[in-house]
């Protein structure tokens, strides 16, 4: 048997006012020189300020880089690198959701190694770029523990996923005082999102006792709180319930992978421009009803985890519940199909064998519990379509 490898930021501090540690974080790193990068919306809000405010006391400049974009493009992260080869600085503080935070990895990246993102794309694995301190915004994508960073092609609407231990943030500060004001399908999109990397690790042909028994975990507090932080936003203890479920959720992917639904979301993303964690809970239910007969034990797990299913039920019943209480919480949740949200019919259709082919070239169906072919991914593709 392979030894598992686990790989998680050196240092990794969750809870409230995590965020506010970012001086000692630099401090005990050895770090004297970070740029902030950030969203427009983080920036006019006052989230950057706040952060800022004590490196400007104790003495540290950090000039901003405020112009991530959902949905990280290589022209996006030109500009953020741009910025970073022009000044002498040691690091990248990345402040926001997955994309901000998929940006700082990239161009740290790229500032040390050079070259372009397809380059970095997987199969290859990307070595250590400059060190990244990650401060998340959103309870979902798990970016500040990863060893991953997904990056659309500008010129051909591609989204590379790149993988590397050099895409590890060097800190993670997981604070989830700065959720609090996230609106209602953003939090819903994003704990979907968190649901889906649990998930999607404990079925995983990667997966392994550590990753286990963290997104059982994970799976237990998501279905617990993921309602409640939508339905009541300030309720704290669910806000906090749901930052630590994506962080576990990004533990447990980054070291056993995410299978199929991830693998048929990258496409959604970039060519509709569907956010990730929308396209994720799209796919949701439909992918898990075609897998579970390939692992219904594992499957029967997580329902039972949810309280989905009871401990005395069969395993072909729990996996039934499961499929049920996905599709419901979807629809609780208000996730659109497809054609709800305004794709076009004829788009959509025209797009089903691109779609497929790099839902395979991103290597994540592989880790599926079942093995999906071309033909299998447009037919559930087509499934999708309506809800």
């Amino acid at each position: 048997m392979v030894p598992a490898s686990v790989h998680l930021p050196r240092i990794l501090r969750i809870g409230a006012g995590a965020s506010e540690t970012l001086v000692d974080t630099l401090r005990e790193l050895d770090l004297a020189r970070p740029l902030l990068v950030t969203d427009p919306y983080l920036a006019q809000q006052g989230f950057a300020q706040r952060l800022l405010a004590p490196l400007v006391e104790a003495g540290i400049p950090c000039p901003v880089f405020a112009d991530c974009v959902p949905d990280p493009t290589t022209d996006s992260v030109a500009a953020c690198l741009a910025m970073l080869q022009a000044g002498e600085f040691d690091c990248l503080v990345a402040l926001g959701g997955g994309s901000s935070l998929d940006t700082a990895k990239a161009a740290a990246v790229l500032a040390r190694h050079g070259g372009v993102m397809r380059d970095y794309a997987v199969p290859a694995t990307v070595a250590s770029g400059l060190p990244v301190i990650a401060i998340p915004t959103t309870a979902g994508t798990g970016a500040e523990v990863t060893r991953a960073a997904v990056i659309t092609d500008t010129a051909t609407q591609e989204k590379m996923l790149c993988m590397g231990l050099g895409l590890v943030p060097v800190a993670a500060l997981v604070d989830f005082e700065l959720t609090m004001s996230m609106p209602r399908r953003l939090t819903a999109d994003t704990g979907l999102d968190t649901l889906c990397h649990a998930l999607e690790a404990f079925v995983s042909r990667k997966a392994h006792p550590f990753t286990d028994s963290i997104a059982l975990t994970a799976l237990a507090g998501i279905s617990q709180h993921l309602r409640t932080a939508c339905d009541d936003p300030g309720n704290r203890v669910a806000r906090e319930a749901m930052m630590l479920a994506a962080t576990q959720g990004g533990i447990a992917f980054a070291n056993a992978s995410v299978t199929l639904i991830h693998g048929m979301s990258r496409p959604l993303g970039a060519l509709f421009h569907v956010p990730h964690g929308l396209s994720n809970a799209m796919l949701l239910p439909e992918v898990t009803a075609w897998s579970v007969s390939h692992a219904p034990q594992r499957y029967a797990q997580c329902a039972r985890v949810m309280g989905l299913a009871q401990a005395g039920d069969s395993d072909a019943a729990a996996c039934e519940q499961l499929v049920t209480g996905l599709r419901q919480l979807t629809v609780d949740l208000g996730v659109p199909s497809p054609a709800d949200w305004g794709i076009a019919e004829e788009d959509w259709c025209a797009s089903l064998d691109t779609m497929a082919e790099q839902a395979l070239a991103s290597g994540s169906p592989a880790n599926n519990p079942r093995i999906a072919d071309a033909g299998d991914i447009v037919t559930l593709y087509r499934r999708i379509w309506t809800g």
